[in-house]
């Protein structure tokens, strides 16, 4: 997922990309743009710190102990009514920001538009959806550090994280309240999700998906690492030991593939465009199955290849749960994508993975992960109908 527009040709440097990949927005004021310069600078001496501290604080003896034992004490896992369905949102997750949100290509409230194109099909039930727990300090330290959490409180590092510039200018308490919470909210769907999806064979949250994110690092509108929290989570509470991810954003998922370079435990299959953001090339040669599609890639060349990269997949690891981060800038027009799969091909998309999830009777979390134009939204939200009426999700639970 990312919040970075298209340019021409591949910046050579990341101020570069910034200030070139920017769709068209108001000028900005000098300083605005030199507090981005300058959180850049202070985000890397930050970094810097936190892996030095990371790696002296404690034994990986100790720091394995403490980490369950915050996953142990966690409230973001509780007991789902059997009347709710397995599709997790909150309205915190869509973002309000003082009318910020609006300079940008993504849609801050694509994901309530999704449930409520849902619900006014009649596919959903308002009241039947799972809200989820916001992560708290002691949730989020199961895979960062205390370093980089102390990061968030800049405001300027927030800004160079998620490519805002105005950000860098607010108090860090609205920053927090305004766009870290709603993060927040969308990490406990996630996961809430594998341990819902354990249960019923699959859930939905409609949010989250932060692929960009790894344990020290955040960038590409990508805060917090929840798909890697998902995973520890279900290693130590769902008994699970294996744990397949099926990476469809445009975008190479860098933040899970650094975090678990070295567990073999977890399986990467990440099917993006090397063409555009990130260009995280040390991040690629901790994928177990690198897809890569170029811009301009139609449907039936992309689904085709998906095809052959499911059968490869099935025959290479054996999962227990599959994390499915189901980006849709993959769309044709999207402005940031450069793929061209039409909404047709979205939808046929999430089934085969559905189908390849179910045939094999492994739990699967589907989170929603990039998409920037308008039409993303209803996509979804027909994605996710057409796999009610499939019976491979069950959003019409009777009473």
């Amino acid at each position: 997922m990312v919040l970075r527009a298209p340019a021409p040709s591949r910046p050579s440097t990341p101020s570069q990309c910034r200030i070139l990949g920017i769709q068209p927005w108001p000028l900005y004021t000098a300083h605005t743009i030199a507090a981005i310069e300058v959180s850049h600078s202070l985000l890397t001496y930050v970094r810097s710190l936190t892996m030095a501290s990371s790696s002296s604080s404690m034994s990986s003896g100790d720091a394995a102990t403490l980490r369950q034992k915050r996953i142990f004490a966690s409230k973001l896992y509780f007991d789902v009514s059997p009347t709710k369905v397995p599709l997790i949102y909150s309205p915190a997750y869509d973002i309000a920001f003082l009318g910020i949100e609006k300079l940008h290509p993504f849609d801050s409230s694509k994901w309530g538009r999704v449930c409520q194109f849902l619900i006014s099909a009649g596919v959903l039930d308002k009241k039947r959806i799972v809200e989820p727990i916001e992560a708290s300090k002691d949730d989020l330290l199961v895979v960062h550090s205390e370093a980089y959490l102390e990061s968030l409180k800049s405001s300027p590092n927030v800004a160079m994280m998620v490519e805002v510039p105005p950000v860098a200018m607010f108090p860090n308490c609205l920053v927090q309240k305004k766009l870290l919470y709603p993060f927040r909210k969308q990490v406990g769907g996630t996961v809430l999700a594998a341990k819902l999806a354990k249960e019923r064979g699959c859930a939905v949250n409609v949010g989250g998906g932060f692929h960009h994110c790894s344990s020290e690092r955040g960038g590409g509108f990508c805060v917090y690492a929840d798909i890697s929290l998902c995973i520890h989570y279900a290693f130590a509470r769902l008994n699970i030991s294996r744990v397949m991810i099926i990476d469809l954003d445009a975008h190479q998922g860098n933040g899970h593939e650094r975090d678990f370079s070295a567990d073999k435990r977890v399986y990467i299959l990440d099917m993006y465009n090397p063409g555009i953001y990130p260009f995280d090339y040390e991040a690629s040669r901790y994928i177990d199955q690198k897809v890569e599609v170029m811009s301009g890639t139609t449907t039936d060349d992309y689904l085709s290849r998906l095809d052959d990269a499911l059968e490869v997949a099935g025959r290479m690891f054996d999962p227990e749960l599959i994390i499915y981060n189901a980006g849709t800038d993959i769309l044709d027009g999207d402005p940031l994508g450069r793929l061209k799969i039409s909404p047709a091909g979205i939808i046929n998309r999430d089934e085969k993975v559905f189908r390849f999830a179910r045939e094999r009777t492994v739990p699967l979390v589907m989170l929603t992960s990039g998409g920037y134009m308008k039409s993303s939204a209803r996509v979804i939200a027909d994605s996710l109908a057409n796999l009610s009426t499939k019976c491979l999700i069950d959003l019409k639970l009777s009473m």
